[in-house]
């Protein structure tokens, strides 16, 4: 490879790796805004999981016409179009807080997943095909390590902001006069406004910085020019049935990796802990991810293929779920963090097991992964809804037939194939 095409390929990643840290701060600040939108808005558990929905349910519904956009506006258009429906997504946050209208606050989530699920179906594929195929993981585990970074400094800091002093406001709310509760329930709603605005603010800033960069295009024939003998006999996608499999493992994967980041909180709160230090558990999550990550940038591919590191990651996400399910307080909430680390190397190795020889077909495939993505959507509130009926704790026990499945995939699910 050329000197000058290395350093292509370098400032390409380092512009996608911006991409995947603003990725890792806006989904990130979900982990916050569900206790936070929960009191102020006087939500029970299975509502306040509905801030996941919204934004995670997004990438089914714009998945698929994502690509579409892609292919009419070329690669740097779209990811600046992407970033403008996030900021437009963040604006909306502030007649939200202004009116402290819940459902208002889910339009806006809804609208940032949207920007979120362009930009996804435009990187992800990228950092794939930039490369060998069998290094894929190593370069987004590198992406990962951005958008870890990015998610451990958002919880932090907007949890600093508004959810200061939320430990006495819950206790005290029940107690005040219909008027004084109102007032005490927008002042609280009002904190979000800032941020938000500047969180727009920067997403423009970078919609700009990304138009005119030198970001290179990816043409659809340098995707097709991939592993075409194999999918050369096929006619549909459905003849794929290792990235069929790898939706739904992927869909239940990022299910997992939401509610160990998104529900820590809570459970934190559930098990006696005081919100103000409650608060940062999620960046505890994103930290052990963090961790995962880097051993994955060192061991893989030349100490661990992407099929083991799969396996292990599975059977460690077991191992730590039941130590987290038959112990108490910070010791059980230490495990669900550490979730985090057996969670961080599943999309690295899920994406390119599941993408792989699809040929012309990459460009669909990798837009029905990004659809999984909605896994993030529909699970916590299938968690909500137990942790309703039952408890926090005992509603944990949804994730484990999910790593059961991670484990088949990496096992035996990768390597269906049909003739």
């Amino acid at each position: 490879m050329a000197l000058g095409e290395q350093q292509s390929i370098k400032k390409s990643l380092i512009i996608i790796g911006l991409l995947f840290s603003v990725f890792g701060f806006v989904t990130w600040l979900s982990s916050v805004l569900i206790p936070y939108l929960k009191l102020a808005c006087e939500l029970n558990n299975s509502q306040a999981y509905l801030v996941a929905f919204a934004l995670y349910i997004s990438y089914f519904v714009m998945a698929l016409p994502g690509g579409w956009i892609l292919k009419k506006t070329g690669f740097k258009k779209g990811i600046s179009l992407g970033l403008m429906v996030m900021a437009l997504g963040s604006l909306l946050f502030i007649p939200a807080a202004l009116s402290r209208t819940y459902p208002l606050f889910l339009t806006g989530l809804f609208v940032q997943g949207a920007g979120l699920s362009v930009l996804q179906t435009a990187s992800n594929p990228y950092v794939t095909i930039l490369g060998p195929r069998n290094t894929a993981a190593k370069r987004i585990s590198i992406m990962g390590i951005c958008n870890g970074v990015a998610g451990i400094i958002a919880p932090i800091i907007l949890g600093s902001v508004i959810l200061n002093d939320t430990d006495a406001i819950s206790q005290n709310i029940g107690k005040l006069d219909p008027v004084a509760k109102a007032v005490a329930l927008n002042e609280l709603a009002h904190r979000v406004v800032l941020p938000y605005i500047i969180m727009a603010i920067v997403l423009v800033i970078l919609a700009l910085l990304v138009q005119y960069s030198g970001l290179p295009e990816v043409e659809e024939e340098e995707e097709a020019a991939e592993d075409t003998a194999p999918a050369a006999n096929k006619n549909s996608i459905f003849q794929f049935p290792h990235l069929i499999i790898g939706a739904f493992t992927l869909f239940l994967y990022v299910g997992v990796e939401v509610i160990s980041g998104n529900t820590i909180i809570d459970y934190g709160s559930y098990q006696g802990i005081p919100m103000v230090t409650a608060k940062f558990f999620t960046s505890m999550t994103l930290t052990a991810m963090l961790i995962g990550y880097l051993i994955g940038i060192i061991a893989m591919p030349k100490f661990l293929s992407q099929e083991k590191a799969l396996q292990y990651s599975a059977l460690t996400g077991i191992v730590f779920l039941l130590c987290a399910l038959f112990t108490t307080g910070y010791l059980s909430v230490l495990f669900i963090a550490l979730l985090g680390l057996a969670n961080a190397l599943m999309w690295p190795a899920i994406w390119p097991l599941a993408i792989s020889n699809l040929g012309r077909f990459t460009k669909l495939g990798s837009s029905i992964l990004i659809m999984s993505i909605c896994g993030g959507a529909l699970l916590p509130l299938a968690y909500g809804h137990f942790a309703d009926v039952s408890n926090p704790q005992k509603a944990y026990w949804i994730v484990a037939p999910c790593y059961l499945m991670i484990l088949y995939y990496s096992l035996r699910g990768y390597k269906i194939r049909t003739q």
